[in-house]
């Protein structure tokens, strides 16, 4: 089990889990639909059953690449703690899990489930054509919000698109940040990625133009919150200030001759800006 959460990197779910919350508690805000833990439960097992078979499909088709990447070679697979084809059978049976449990929700969200596996699963092959492979991820993290908005209402809306494309972008600048450490690596074995095309300069000035996009979309998305929604402002806005001061603190810690703080950037304060606005966002539409 140890070895499986690190194959997925469990750890990782909160990147997208509070914008999947955030999309669902809108949802029964606006439809004035009574709370209910079953309905919660299925949308959090739906998310953790696609992100599970992602991770996994991930790490079974870069298994060769893994293996030649000093920084990737101590990796499950690679490393020979887990074999390629149980892994590939724990794909499998995430997808299915992840199909059933849509079907649970509404007809909906079954009938999109197929949509979903393909944009998540097909990102693994993306950087071996084009250096576009950040951007699919960040399409397959932005299915969260609008995916749990129609589990919980059935239909789609302004606010939680929004949301998505702000996710979009989030998503796509800090995985550029974190794709500089396999610059040279990438170029040797031509693979695609925005640094290994463009340059380490070049690629922080179009995570960082990416992060702007993000932060315009979140004060947009706050501001439609603030409108729609009466006495509904203060810890929204303040989720949103942290999220974007968090953003902004990432581009000051990496530079294109300093990718020391890569992890930290990645990880740590992007974990925590995404908890705090969704934590801040879901406790104002309880309150």
């Amino acid at each position: 089990m140890k070895e499986y959460l690190s194959l997925i990197k469990f750890s990782h779910t909160i990147f997208a889990l509070p914008f999947a919350m955030i999309g669902f508690f809108i949802a029964l805000h606006q439809l004035k639909d009574p709370f209910s833990w079953s309905l919660l439960g299925l949308v959090l097992l739906a998310m953790i059953f696609a992100r599970s078979a992602a991770m996994a499909f991930n790490r079974y088709i870069d298994r060769d690449i893994d293996k030649a990447n000093p920084r990737t070679a101590g990796r499950e697979i690679p490393a020979g703690k887990i074999n390629p084809k149980a892994a590939l059978r724990f794909v499998i049976l995430n997808c299915l899990l992840f199909m059933g449990t849509t079907f649970l929700i509404n007809p909906l969200c079954f009938y999109l489930s197929p949509i979903a596996l393909i944009i998540v699963l097909g990102y693994s092959y993306t950087k071996r054509f084009t250096a576009l492979c950040h951007f699919v991820l960040g399409i397959g993290l932005a299915l969260a919000p609008i995916g749990a908005y129609l589990a919980a209402g059935g239909f789609f809306d302004p606010i939680p698109i929004i949301y998505s494309f702000a996710v979009l972008f989030w998503v796509s600048g800090f995985d550029i940040i974190y794709a500089l450490q396999d610059e040279q690596f990438d170029q040797t074995l031509h693979l695609h990625s925005v640094p290994a095309k463009i340059g380490s300069q070049n690629a922080l000035l179009l995570s960082t133009l990416l992060h702007v996009l993000c932060a315009g979309l979140l004060i947009l998305a706050a501001y439609k919150l603030d409108s729609e929604f009466v006495a509904f402002n203060q810890l929204t806005w303040a989720g949103t200030i942290v999220f974007l001061a968090l953003l902004a603190y990432q581009h000051t810690i990496v530079k294109s001759n300093d990718l020391s703080r890569v992890n930290l950037a990645f990880f740590t304060t992007n974990g925590l800006a995404s908890l705090f606005l969704g934590f801040c966002i879901i406790l104002d539409l309880w309150i």
